[in-house]
């Protein structure tokens, strides 16, 4: 077993060097991983940042755009063959067509390249013809994100953190009723461990529901073609250990499992080739749904972060130690539900959130910013008089039935403080949070769908690389 690691692991080493070396001094690839949780609109992102890049009217903010420097911008098939190809063409009709609708969230990993031809700046553009530069965009859920900070726990820590946590909230009241009419000790029995892990599931399925991020194992929720496999069919259960052959040992065996063959290779042959990565974040679901799911999203901002290797990329350091992550963005997602005079409000916001994780990558060497966008906007906006108020509210076609409205959702607070501290009482204000459906789009040539910061997530995720 150590013996077959080692070599694996040199030879992938090996392979990556040769790839860093064809990517330094032939045609240079930014591998930008996209990752959230559930709801916060990586598919959108993924579609409307693809869009925009292949019609550039919009893209103003991305410095090379605006110097001119991008010369064409085309798919192609892209370099991992082993993993599903990110539907772009389905999502785009599915935003775009006569009846705009969200396309379907992302359930798996899928990877697409954008290649780009790009003149060089400066000095070097009258020298050098134009340089064909990759965008290879890996699509993955922030479910299996956080599923890395398993890798250090071991099944007894898991299971205390993760108790300890369902103490607190009703979703999981059926799960710990089970698990206290179960005898953890008594010989394993696959029909008790499968009811157990049934129990668990669902509570981890409502919990998501309602706002809460921390839900691992990630895969539990998106078991794609492991459903029904042992790797996860099991639950946390109390106490240090078990006797041999007890429901607990054989519990304990199966998250080995699912550490070593499930989240180990994710790792290897994804995640730790990512360069370049952003978050995103519904903030605004977090806060519509109350103090615990705002608390709870800051936590598992740290745990993601916490799964990265960030720090400086120099050339010699990729080549001989492999890829850090470089840069990372923490977005702020559906700006466009709020009047654009809130989003330095949620500007600030997602920035305390994310504010330790993000001093934790700027001492290890990576760039580190926050910002709120839009990837597609919705909504249009307008100013009425109520009661002799002035309201800021959106405009948009309401996902629920179709319907034209006008929303003013109230204003979030003026200090992030007011908010993430539950003593302040702001969350019990009338703070509602609306669900729109994709506006119809009558595009110009040239030009991809409206957005909010679009192009400065861009610029700072591999604009410098331009």
């Amino acid at each position: 077993m150590v013996i077959s690691t080692l070599a694996d692991t040199l030879v992938r080493g090996v392979e990556d060097v040769g790839d860093r070396l064809s990517e330094a001094f032939f045609e240079p690839v930014i591998r930008l991983g996209v990752t959230g949780l559930a709801r916060s609109g990586k598919t959108v992102f993924i579609t409307s940042l693809v869009a925009n890049l292949l019609d550039r009217g919009r893209m103003g903010g991305l410095v090379a755009v605006e110097e001119g420097r991008v010369a064409a911008a085309f798919l192609q098939p892209q370099p991992d063959d082993t993993v599903p190809r990110f539907d772009y063409e389905t999502h785009i009709a599915a935003l775009t067509g006569a009846r705009p609708h969200w396309p379907e969230s992302t359930r798996a990993i899928s990877e697409l390249r954008l290649s780009l031809r790009v003149k060089p700046g400066g000095f070097l553009g009258g020298l050098q013809g134009p340089r064909t530069i990759h965008l290879d965009i890996v699509d993955y859920p922030g479910e299996w994100l956080l599923d890395l900070g398993l890798m250090d726990k071991s099944f007894a820590q898991w299971s205390a953190e993760t108790l300890a946590r369902a103490e607190a909230r009703p979703q999981a009241a059926g799960f710990r009723a089970a698990l206290a009419a179960t005898d953890t000790a008594a010989p394993h029995d696959e029909v008790a461990a499968k009811a157990l892990a049934a129990y668990f599931t669902d509570y981890l399925r409502s919990a998501r529901e309602a706002g809460f991020s921390d839900c691992t194992p990630g895969r539990f929720l998106l078991p794609g073609d492991l459903a029904g496999s042992p790797a996860i069919t099991f639950a946390p259960l109390p106490g240090e250990s078990g006797p041999r052959r007890s429901l607990w040992r054989e519990c304990e065996r199966r998250y080995e499992a699912y550490k070593a063959r499930v989240v180990t290779p994710f790792f290897r042959d994804h995640f730790a080739r990512i360069d370049r990565q952003i978050v995103l974040v519904d903030a605004l679901g977090a806060i519509h749904r109350g103090p615990g799911a705002v608390a709870d999203l800051g936590h598992a901002m740290k745990d993601i972060l916490a799964a990265f290797r960030p720090g400086r990329n120099a050339f010699l350091t990729r080549l001989l130690l492999g890829r850090r992550v470089e840069r990372i963005l923490f977005a702020a997602t559906k700006a466009d539900h709020l009047h654009h005079s809130q989003h330095p409000r949620l500007t600030a916001i997602i920035e305390a959130l994310t504010r330790e994780a993000r001093d934790r990558a700027g001492f290890a060497g990576a760039r580190t910013a926050a910002l709120s966008i839009a990837a597609i906007r919705a909504t249009t906006e307008e100013t009425r008089q109520h009661q002799g108020q002035r309201l800021d509210m959106v405009r948009g076609r309401l996902a629920e039935d179709g319907r034209e409205a006008a929303f003013f959702p109230g204003d979030l607070p003026e200090t992030p403080a007011a908010l993430l501290d539950p003593g302040a009482g702001w969350l019990a204000e009338d703070y509602k949070a609306m669900a729109f459906a994709p506006a119809a789009l009558s595009l110009k040539p040239g030009y991809g769908p409206p957005h909010i910061r679009l192009d400065r997530a861009a610029q700072f995720l591999f604009g410098d690389r331009l």
